[in-house]
């Protein structure tokens, strides 16, 4: 039986309008939530929502501006320039009055803007022309220039929990005039979650696609069902590019698993379908630091400097540099342990709290800490033979942790024997 099909994809069909339907993120838009607070107050300022794909950035900030019925202007990062945003502003200006509330101005993507598109904001802002609500998938701090940065809170969106997800499933089901008009039976998840990975617009895309590759009245969704449809047309239920996360999570995969080859095929994908060069400079920055460490430290040298000649040299040539990068992080030794050492530490300090500080480590820089015994008892390293005096450096309650535990490279050996020769036994 064959079934007509609406020419607007479900994902779209189904974006809510109203905080009623808006599904997860409940540490924003929750009971007494800081933007449930905003809308009931009708009082809003500035700020960015930073957060993966698919989990309601642009959504809430429809919500929000439509909830507060202020006037709302659009601007993609990608396709705008400073004339568009100054013309924006300018729209803006000629539809104020004395009592109307001013309008809203949403940014998509605005980690791509220029730093002159981001200051050609500034003035608005700051005079209340516009309130800017920006949307990002890029760490804001990194992107967003600092003045902007400090006229906007930041609120972070997280990927959509299973039980949110399952809820929008049903919610689509339910709902949908499409899917409505047949009789669907979702007999197992699994498959439809892992490969939704949080991302709710996945999710809706991946419904939509096994439901259409089906003409039959009664459709039966199974892990293998799904599997199957999304091996026959992989780039189906990736839509609006949000293939871009796949992609970087092999390019880190394939390097971080010593793979050269395609680790500079996934740096060519990347290349070639126009991806920010300074999101994979970053990305190299990380990896440098997390997989390859202490095993050869001249990597993170090496892609920070990657960093920074990006940002010099641009479009194209900026290819050779992240490639090179690519192939010497991938062929360099590896080892997570200033990762793992820093997650250990930090696993400690949410355990243990404010564990006080030893006297003998405190500064003393007045006689009542002095009588206080502040600072009594250390020992200057460099009075000592070899630079080093054995003693405590942390609280007597972890006197017994260890956090860094040497890789087993050639370079972590080197540095494990000469721990082994000032500490002795604590490192064996």
């Amino acid at each position: 039986m064959q079934h007509t099909k609406s020419s607007i994809p479900l994902a779209e069909r189904l974006r809510p309008t109203s905080l009623h339907d808006y599904i997860g993120q409940k540490h924003l838009v929750g009971e007494g939530a800081v933007l449930q607070k905003m809308i009931e107050t009708g009082s809003i300022s500035s700020f960015i929502l930073w957060g993966p794909p698919g989990v309601g950035k642009t959504t809430l900030a429809k919500i929000v501006a439509a909830q507060l019925e202020r006037p709302f202007y659009t601007l993609s990062a990608i396709s705008s320039g400073v004339k568009d945003v100054r013309e924006v502003i300018s729209k803006a200006k000629n539809s104020s009055f004395f009592s109307k509330p001013n309008p809203i101005l949403f940014i998509d993507e605005i980690h791509r803007f220029s730093k002159s598109q981001q200051d050609s904001l500034l003035g608005a802002i700051e005079q209340g022309v516009v309130t800017l609500i920006g949307a990002t998938t890029e760490n804001p701090s990194f992107e967003v220039i600092s003045p902007l940065l400090s006229r906007c809170q930041v609120y972070t969106l997280k990927h959509l929990e299973e039980q949110d997800l399952v809820q929008l499933m049903q919610h689509a089901l339910a709902h949908d005039a499409d899917l409505k008009l047949r009789s669907i039976h979702v007999e197992e998840t699994e498959a439809l979650l892992r490969f939704a990975g949080g991302d709710a617009r996945k999710l809706l895309n991946i419904l939509e696609l096994v439901v259409n590759a089906d003409n039959a009245n009664e459709v039966h969704i199974t892990n293998e069902v799904v599997t199957n449809r999304l091996q026959e047309n992989p780039s189906a239920y990736d839509k609006n590019g949000e293939m871009h996360y796949d992609i970087i999570s092999a390019f880190i995969k394939s390097v971080r698993g010593s793979d050269p080859d395609a680790a500079v095929y996934w740096l060519a994908r990347m290349v070639e379908g126009g991806e920010d060069p300074r999101f994979i400079a970053r990305r190299l920055v990380i990896l440098a630091a997390e997989d390859i460490g202490l095993a050869n430290p001249n990597a993170l040298l090496l892609a920070n400097t990657c960093f920074d000649s990006i940002h010099k040299v641009g479009w194209p040539e900026g290819r050779i540099i992240l490639s090179e990068v690519t192939l010497y992080l991938a062929t360099s030794p590896k080892s997570n342990s200033a990762y793992e050492a820093i997650n250990a530490a930090q696993a400690e300090v949410r355990k243990t709290g404010n564990l006080p500080v030893p006297l003998h480590l405190r500064n003393a820089p007045t006689k009542l800490m002095k009588d206080f015994d502040y600072g009594k008892g250390y020992k200057y390293a460099h009075a000592y033979e070899n630079n080093f005096a054995e003693q405590q450096f942390v609280p007597d309650k972890i006197s017994k942790q260890r956090f860094y535990r040497p890789g087993k490279n050639a370079a972590e050996k080197t540095i494990l024997d000469r721990l082994k020769l000032w500490w002795g036994k604590r490192f064996e």
